[in-house]
Parts: structure tokens; sequence; C-alpha cells
């Protein structure tokens, strides 16, 4: 289990390899984009182009609430304000420029970047870190990414969590 520094976690990560969510399939340049409210819990912003890059953005906006005796590595996310799901922290680098974001189903998957671009031979790693925590690595997508974005419509956190 990883300990992880919230303070130092929050800000924009690049979505660079999913196994997508109904609602991320197709998605172009996405971003989640974290942040701690006066409880302590995680904003979390999830920001993406549906199907191309000139696509309109859409946000999606949840909220973490960081599981205790887990070193603040797994949060119950609540979507919508009905739905939770696990959102676990399975390899962090220790400068905090990766993680790969897991769940125990190995249903779902996010490596993700503080860069829109990783190196093939880090992408390569990841496989190979997913593969060892018991994910089907044939099913993992790399995301499109291309920035500057044109029109890249809202980007800051407006309100408060979900």
């Amino acid at each position: 289990m990883h300990n992880v520094d919230l303070p130092r976690f929050m800000g924009r990560w690049y979505v660079i390899g999913i196994i997508p969510t109904r609602f991320e399939r197709g998605s172009h340049n996405p971003v989640e984009t974290y942040r701690l409210d006066r409880k302590g819990n995680v904003c979390t912003w999830y920001r993406y182009r549906p199907d191309g890059f000139d696509a309109p953005v859409k946000l999606l906006k949840s909220t973490g609430l960081v599981v205790p005796g887990t070193g603040n590595a797994e949060w119950k996310v609540r979507f919508f304000g009905l739905f939770k799901a696990q959102y676990k922290v399975g390899w962090l680098a220790p400068d905090y420029s990766q993680v790969l974001v897991v769940r125990d189903a190995r249903d779902y998957l996010w490596y993700m970047a503080r860069t829109p671009t990783v190196a093939d031979s880090d992408y390569r790693a990841m496989l190979a870190r997913a593969g060892t925590l018991g994910y089907d690595v044939d099913r993992i997508e790399r995301v499109p990414q291309r920035w500057p974005e044109t029109g890249a419509g809202r980007d800051t956190f407006h309100g408060e969590c979900q």
C-alpha cells in the first residue's frame, strides 16, 4: 500500500492509458484535476472531448472520500451524488509525475501523468505493472492527447465538490 501525500497529489493529471468507463469511451485530451476541499475531501474534475479533438469539452465532477487507514491511497469516489466507486493508487512515481489508478475488480484502470505525453518506455513499464496487478493489458487503450488545444473550453474548478 502506498502512502500518498494528498497536497502533493493534487492538481492536473493527463490521462495517458485507460480501461474506460462508458462515459470515457472515445475520450480525446482527457485530464483529471484534483483539489482538496475544506473537509479534506478530494474534488475531482474530469474534462474530455468525446470522439474527437474538435468536440466540445465535457466535464464530469465527483468527490473522493479518503478511506481511513489506507495512507490516502484509496478513496471512495461519489459520482452524481449517488454512486460510489473504488479509486486506488496501484503505483505512484516517487516524484509524483505518473500514477496508475486501479480497482480491486480490475474492471477499470487509469494511467496518468503530469504531462500530456510519456516516453514509450514509461508506457511499456505501465503495461508491465498493470499485468503484474492482474489486469488484461490487451484491454488498456492509449488515449489520444494533442496539446495545446484550440477552443479549450472551461479549464478551472467552479463551485464545491459534488
